[in-house]
């Protein structure tokens, strides 16, 4: 039997006020009239106490736009989670802050795009930092865990030193530095988004003065991003393992982008319980030990490590889920990353946006086909 997970992963909703151009969700999103009801969602944090699991992050989308989301943290901190808000902070007052914590919220993780307004509204598509850094400081006067996120790309990597000194100022406990991964919204506009190797190789360097520098103050959690690795991540700790997610029409999935797989049925939580789904069910048993690995998965001694790799993003950029990562140096198709990484770094590559209007064109268009999918006609 396969030990219960830690974590649960709530998608309470995928509705979103901002329109990030490198957002690693579904193209292809739940609408709100599909959404799990608050009772759902109670019984859901009960079962998954009753397993053992030790967190819940509640994320989206964005929760905030929950009406009921006080509700939510308090069924989940009674169910014995310790509760995780990922946030872009939009929609939260210091009133509903407060009484966020006073019910049980343990934890509030803030992201940022940039250190700089202009850029940072630019990048989200809304005239939103301003108001994340009011947050920052209301949330520092509250009795709650604080983690501010930063996704990083090629359009922020350049002053990133600039942009961690601007974070500090916050005094969050964690700064995570979150390297675009390529999903979704994200590997759709990858080619404005894939960091330089000169670019990676300066933000190493400052990252490490920034963990010297900061050490006893502030934890800095950053890893190098997949295409830049010599091998793939072990992605959420392995398909099955450890996490387990459920999206906001009750789809109980391994990872976030698990239903571009195609072939591959998942249960809802409307008709099994999280027990059954864990431990039974075939989408969580596809690909867990070794059974299903191809060469040179299969021969190879990082195969307890990284689990082959990514199935999505095998799938993605390969068409099989069962190949090897692409992100793995010793993938057969390992050339289909060395292709990106290489028009990354050539003089074609785009470093920047040809105007600034085609950048918001582009996150126009985004919003567009995402606010036809979260609310079909």
């Amino acid at each position: 039997m396969v030990p219960n997970p830690l974590a649960l992963i709530a998608e309470v909703t995928h509705h979103c006020p901002l329109h990030c151009v490198y957002c690693s969700n579904p193209v292809q999103l739940a609408g709100m009239y599909s959404e799990l009801s608050t009772a759902e969602w109670l019984s859901i944090f009960q079962q998954a106490g009753k397993l053992g699991m030790l967190h819940a992050h509640l994320t989206g989308g964005e929760p905030l736009a929950r009406t009921d989301l006080t509700e939510l943290i308090a069924a989940a901190r009674a169910s014995g989670l310790y509760t995780n808000l990922i946030t872009s902070g939009i929609g939260l007052s210091n009133q509903r802050l407060k009484a966020l914590v006073d019910v049980g919220l343990d934890h509030i993780q803030l992201s940022f795009q940039d250190s700089r307004e202009d850029s940072a509204n630019w990048i989200a598509g809304a005239k939103a930092h301003a108001h994340k850094i009011e947050l920052a400081h209301l949330i520092r006067q509250h009795k709650v865990a604080f983690t501010v996120n930063l996704v990083v790309h090629r359009q922020n990597l350049d002053h990133l030193d600039e942009t961690i000194a601007f974070i500090e100022q916050m005094k969050p406990e964690r700064i995570e530095i979150a390297h675009t991964q390529y999903y979704g919204w994200a590997l759709i506009n990858r080619a404005v988004l894939l960091p330089t190797r000169a670019q990676l190789e300066k933000a190493v360097e400052v990252v490490a003065a920034a963990e010297k520098r900061l050490a006893g103050r502030i934890r800095i959690d950053s890893v190098v991003p997949d295409y830049y690795a010599k091998y793939p991540k072990a992605c959420m700790g392995g398909w099955g393992r450890r996490l387990m997610l459920i999206n906001p029409a009750g789809k109980v999935l391994p990872c976030h982008a698990a239903e571009v797989i195609p072939g591959l049925e998942f249960e809802n939580v409307r008709e099994h319980t999280l027990e059954w789904i864990w431990q039974e069910s075939p989408s969580f048993r596809r690909f867990r030990g070794e059974d299903w690995m191809p060469e040179p998965c299969r021969s190879c001694d990082r195969r307890t490590e990284d689990f082959g790799g990514c199935r999505c993003q095998a799938l993605l950029l390969t068409g099989d889920p069962t190949a090897t990562d692409p992100a793995c140096s010793l993938a057969p198709k390992h050339h289909v990353i060395e292709a990106a990484v290489l028009e990354a770094n050539s003089e074609n590559g785009i470093a920047k946006p040809t105007t600034a209007s085609s950048f918001v064109q582009l996150q126009q268009q985004n919003a567009t086909l995402w606010n036809y999918r979260t609310n079909p006609e």
